[in-house]
Parts: C-alpha cells; structure tokens; sequence
C-alpha cells in the first residue's frame, strides 16, 4: 500500500528551507558581487600577462594590448553575468514548471 501524505505540499522541502532562510537573498547578493570584482580582476590579469609578454619577448605593445583585451573580457563578462542575474530576479518564484 503507498504512503499518501495527510497535508500535501506545493512546494519541494528544498525550496521551502532555502526560502524560508535567508540563504536565498545571500546567494543573490553573492552573485551581484562578483560582477563587481570581475572587471578588475579582467585588467589586472590583462596587464600581468602583457607584462610577461613585454618582458619576455622584449616587445613594447604587450601590456597596453594585454590591458585592452583584460578590459574587454572583464566587460563581456561583467554583463553577461548582470543579463542572468537580472532574468533571475524576474522569474516569478511561486509557479511552477508542470501541472
């Protein structure tokens, strides 16, 4: 004989827990964090790889290009991370996928 729950649920226990904690809002915020320290972090990787490039190969265009293209990474990379923080945030969290 199957066990049929006296006071079914709409909600996995999961999300209740996560929900009813304040995880959910500290992952968020985790998340917008790390679009602020993806740019830097861009540049910073850019300019130290055009340094090597400049040292080693005794050239003179490599940190300026190291420096453009860790700016350009970190941009693409910064708004791509703001595109899904934002289509997370307008996800209406009370529907569900299926019937």
């Amino acid at each position: 004989m199957a066990y049929v729950n006296p006071t079914p649920e709409d909600r996995p226990r999961a999300e209740r827990a996560e929900r009813g904690s304040g995880r959910h809002s500290l992952v968020q915020a985790d998340s917008l964090m790390q679009i602020a320290l993806v740019l830097p972090c861009a540049m910073l990787v850019g300019w130290f790889g055009g340094w090597c490039v400049d040292h080693f190969l005794h050239s003179q265009w490599g940190t300026a290009t190291g420096l453009i293209l860790g700016i350009v990474a970190g941009m693409i990379s910064a708004i791509r991370m703001a595109v899904t923080a934002l289509n997370s945030l307008s996800k209406p969290k009370d529907k569900r996928d299926g019937p």
